[in-house]
């Protein structure tokens, strides 16, 4: 095996022990919240994907898929905190990323409708987990998510922007290893 390809390898082999490290966050209320998009490969790999995704869109969906993302996050953190139950959430959150690497891997560019939908639907399972695992004050809790989920989909987004101009391959690489990652996650 050539030595260009062991680190990809072994930062995917390392994925599944972290990808669903929810419980335990430090603090509660506003610091969780800020901190809990940190603390797994599943969540971290989203939030940079959404907004990879949304910068390879027609200039009215580099936002609104972002926006659309984070109201229904909201809208899933209150189903979980509320204990509201959602089916395979664990399982919709891989797929996720999976489904969001393969997107930006392929720079898909799917109708408005559905790619808005599609956000949304991903962001349901993902806010439902913030919202079963939301520590101290929920409002706090969700301000600080939302935030860092925000700050995480503009990153995702620069990334994208700079990258696709001058390395338009990276950035299906990146999408590829997104991927991989949701794939591995699956498992």
């Amino acid at each position: 095996m050539k030595k260009r390809h062991l680190l990809p390898l072994l930062v995917l082999a390392f994925l599944p022990a972290a990808a669903f490290a929810h419980p335990g966050h430090q603090g509660n209320g506003l610091v969780a919240g800020l901190l809990h998009p940190f603390g797994g490969a599943d969540h971290l790999l989203a939030m940079l994907a959404i907004g990879i995704w949304a910068a390879l869109q027609p200039r009215t969906l580099k936002f609104a898929v972002p926006a659309a993302f984070l109201a229904a996050l909201l809208g899933g953190f209150l189903l979980g905190a509320n204990g509201i139950g959602l089916p395979l959430v664990e399982t919709g959150i891989a797929l996720s990323v999976l489904l969001l690497g393969l997107l930006i891997a392929a720079t898909a560019r799917l109708p408005a409708a559905a790619s808005l939908a599609l956000a949304a639907l991903f962001a349901l399972f993902h806010g439902h987990a913030h919202g079963a695992e939301a520590s101290g004050d929920p409002a706090a809790f969700a301000a600080g998510f939302l935030a860092a989920s925000l700050a995480l989909h503009l990153a995702g987004g620069l990334l994208a922007t700079t990258v696709q101009r001058r390395l338009p391959l990276l950035t299906r690489g990146v999408g590829a290893l997104i991927a991989a990652g949701g794939a591995l996650m699956m498992v």
